[in-house]
């Protein structure tokens, strides 16, 4: 915490000198939108077109969990139009950091706030933990129809502070919701035609409102926001069996992932190894390439539909 208010004084420091020193510019024709991660920036980005700098504060290939603003992220989210954010634990560090604003907070855009949340579950994990207090699981955007939703609210906050530009932002909106929808027609697809509904998860599991909304079981090492890289004995153990007596063909990680559970996993069961994209970060190569969700969404359609065929 004291770290943080270091920050947050060094932030507000360096903006009082930047406009001590007359160098402030004078507002641009564009708007600036301050990202934390990579579901909020893909959304601005599609909705906003050419209409906004965009700045993504989670770089990619750069560990969520863990993330701290540094006094420049601070400085650009002080001075953006909107500031867009999950919610969630990954993002507990935010309240802090508007509240010292004051009445000068840039706008926000919220997501959680935009569907409705569902807790964390850990019993499908094959390690044990305990979890005494109720938490939300913060993944919202890996159901297609969430990711919809959250469209919507970019484009609703945009046409605040930007009203002019409103017939673009909602075009645009309707553009991409589009997009997401048909992701979804294909998913819904896949399910009804598995022959299975169970997904292998040699990994973290970000992806309960994926499952949830179409129905699918799984079985995972971690849960979702796990700060363990690698399962016990055991949790390796149950994960092998289950792959066996259900005859899985494929367990998945995640991008950024190290895949070493995954290894031994298929060397003992002969099931493939496929990467499934949570998207909560992307690697570097993806996000210099221009995936977008929908790119991403589309390679974890043919990973599942290898897997629950």
């Amino acid at each position: 915490m004291r770290k943080l208010k270091t920050l947050i004084c060094t932030a507000l420091l360096l903006a009082l000198t930047v406009c001590a020193l007359g160098t402030a510019h004078a507002e641009e024709e564009k708007r600036s939108i301050v990202c934390t991660s990579f579901p909020c920036y893909d959304i601005a980005r599609a909705v906003a077109g050419d209409r906004a700098e965009i700045q993504l504060l989670i770089k990619p290939g750069a560990e969520v969990h863990s993330f701290e603003p540094t006094p420049s992220d601070i400085l650009s989210l002080a001075e953006c139009d909107l500031f867009a954010y999950v919610g969630g634990e990954s993002d507990a560090w935010v309240t802090d950091i508007l509240s010292s604003f004051g009445s000068s907070a840039p706008q926000t855009l919220r997501f959680f706030d935009c569907v409705e949340g569902v807790e964390a579950e850990h019993d499908h994990g094959a390690e044990d933990e305990h979890h005494d207090e109720h938490e939300y699981d913060e993944h919202i955007w890996t159901s297609p129809v969430n990711a919809c939703a959250m469209v919507n609210s970019m484009a609703d906050a945009l046409c605040e502070i930007d009203p002019e530009s409103e017939a673009l932002y909602r075009e645009n909106a309707s553009t991409y919701i589009s997009e997401i929808e048909e992701l979804d027609v294909q998913i819904r697809e896949v399910v009804t035609n598995a022959a299975r509904r169970e997904l292998i998860f040699a990994d973290r599991f970000p992806l309960l409102y994926f499952a949830r909304e179409y129905g699918l079981d799984w079985c995972a090492a971690f849960p979702s926001c796990s700060s363990e890289s690698e399962p016990s004995a055991k949790t390796i153990a149950a994960l092998i069996d289950r792959v066996v007596s259900d005859g899985i063909p494929v367990i998945y990680v995640l991008e950024l992932s190290n895949g070493r559970t995954a290894q031994a996993i298929s060397a003992e069961t002969g099931a493939q190894v496929r990467t499934f994209y949570s998207m909560q970060n992307v690697t570097e190569s993806d996000f210099t390439a221009g995936e977008t969700y929908v790119s991403l969404m589309q390679r974890n359609i043919a990973a599942l539909q290898e897997g629950l065929n």
